[in-house]
């Protein structure tokens, strides 16, 4: 890595790479730009190993195989692509003409940088929604984000788990656990009937929008044939664990209830965007009502309210991965043009056909957004006594004390309580904070607020900050 690039690309999947990929095609001879991506390889969770022989398309589906391209052209562009990069801090907006406007620390190797850019694009993707209910931190209790990262990074798969959720993801991996000959015990689908009324209205702009529902219903399709037990409305779950290091899911829909035992479960509620990264630089996010989480705020090209600073990708807005192909592109061409490296007409004609792949991309997300929505009682627990903050083990009941107690928003519940102030730094509890604040408090989630995010975003070692040598300058001959 050198000391200074034109720009610097964070994060390897979908929208990552169509912005290095379109910025080392589209820009003038000379530009310099970095791709740091924490994984080993690029790709991102779509696209996860796709590299590595094992498990193919055939079990994990045609549009994991549209990854290849990608993947081959970041290889083969003109950029400095550097994986196992962990960035711990991110800021822009510097005005002074003879420093970067942009600046990204990042930890290579135990080693620690600070590199200087023109322009920054964080392109970290989303991550799975927090899904609080009582057991849900138990051994052997994952996201169905997990089961997947485990079919396609090892080839491994939990045989007779039980799937619990909502969302296009879920059907995905179930579907995929079937493909691979893997025995799923049950799928308990907490989608309310009313979703579907109050999307139906929405089918035909979405069958307009590609083959995304022709998708779903092939999933569900080979779900049924291989047999697998589909418990539909499901509107209550629990977890609890057995001496045998089994576990016992008990649940209840809206006509009848159960139980059943499985050694791993697996749950999911939709993702949202991976804002770590963007509140920690000082971007504007606003609270998305549709998708119930944070969103960064930006415009039609990507560009955050922080000067240098572009957003790409689920991590601005959750659309999948052809809109943020077609956003990591767009955002790419508007660097370049504000870079002045590329003149107009180039600019408005590469960025035709992104365009378009937005527009039609978003089509299907109103419906998809009414349909799969978290229903509040799995986003907000309705058990005091479930664990909200995983690190510090702080319990919905412990918050809504607080709360009573005169706090009034996250921030201020740290020193409530300490939720919050784990390792994770809030990215397993802070949407359920919020949202609990808001319903006690009755008040709108955006005012409630999200807890300040401070680099480092990402753990690091006193030892590389101890040795970490800051130059006086960015001169030339580091750019």
């Amino acid at each position: 890595m050198k000391r200074r690039y034109d720009v610097v690309v964070i994060g390897a999947g979908p929208a990552g790479m169509a912005a290095a990929t379109t910025l080392a095609d589209a820009g003038a001879d000379g530009l310099s730009v970095l791709v740091l991506d924490e994984q080993a390889m690029p790709g991102g969770q779509i696209y996860r190993s796709i590299e590595r022989p094992g498990t193919g398309p055939d079990v994990l589906g045609d549009e994991y195989a549209d990854g290849f391209d990608l993947v081959r052209a970041l290889r083969a562009a003109a950029v400095d692509y550097v994986p196992g990069a962990a960035v711990w801090q991110l800021s822009g907006g510097n005005e002074d003409a003879h420093v970067p406007r942009c600046e990204v620390g990042v930890s290579v190797d135990g080693c620690a940088h600070l590199i200087g850019a023109d322009a920054v694009i964080i392109a970290t993707g989303a991550q799975e929604r927090p899904f609080p209910i009582p057991g849900w931190t138990l051994p052997g209790v994952m996201t169905a984000g997990a089961a997947q990262i485990m079919l396609k990074s090892s080839c491994l798969a939990a045989d007779g788990a039980i799937f619990a959720g909502t969302g296009p993801l879920l059907y995905l991996v179930v579907a995929q656990y079937v493909k691979a000959g893997v025995r799923v015990r049950a799928l308990l689908d907490t989608t309310p009937r009313a979703q579907y009324r109050g999307a139906a209205w929405l089918l035909p702009q979405a069958w307009r929008a590609g083959d995304h529902l022709k998708r779903g219903l092939a999933y569900l399709k080979q779900i049924k044939a291989a047999g697998v037990q589909h418990v539909k409305n499901v509107t209550d779950l629990r977890i609890d664990a057995t001496s045998d290091d089994m576990k016992t899911v008990t649940y209840r829909t809206t006509k009848t209830g159960g139980t059943m035992e499985a050694a791993q479960v697996f749950l999911h509620q939709g993702v949202a965007p991976n804002v770590n990264l963007s509140r920690a630089a000082g971007l504007e996010h606003a609270w998305d009502a549709w998708q119930h989480c944070w969103m960064v705020v930006t415009d039609a090209w990507g560009a955050s309210s922080v000067d240098g600073i572009h957003v790409a990708g689920d991590g601005g807005r959750v659309a999948g991965a052809v809109a943020a192909i077609a956003k990591g592109r767009l955002a790419a061409l508007d660097v370049l043009d504000r870079l002045d490296r590329i003149d107009h007409a180039t600019h408005d004609r590469l960025a035709a056909a992104p365009q378009r792949d937005i527009k039609t991309e978003l089509m299907v997300r109103p419906f998809l957004d009414i349909l799969f929505a978290p229903p509040a009682a799995f986003r907000v627990p309705q058990d005091d006594d479930t664990v909200v903050c995983r690190c510090e083990e702080i319990t919905a009941g412990q918050i809504r004390a607080a709360v009573a107690d005169g706090c009034v928003g996250p921030n201020q519940l740290k020193a409530f309580c300490r939720a919050g102030m784990g390792p994770c730094q809030g990215r397993q509890c802070a949407l359920t904070v919020t949202e609990i604040i808001a319903t006690e408090t009755d008040r709108d989630p955006h005012d409630v607020g999200d807890y300040r995010r401070r680099p480092p975003i990402k753990p690091l070692r006193l030892s590389e900050l101890a040795e970490l040598h800051a130059e006086t300058g960015y001169s030339e001959d580091n750019h």
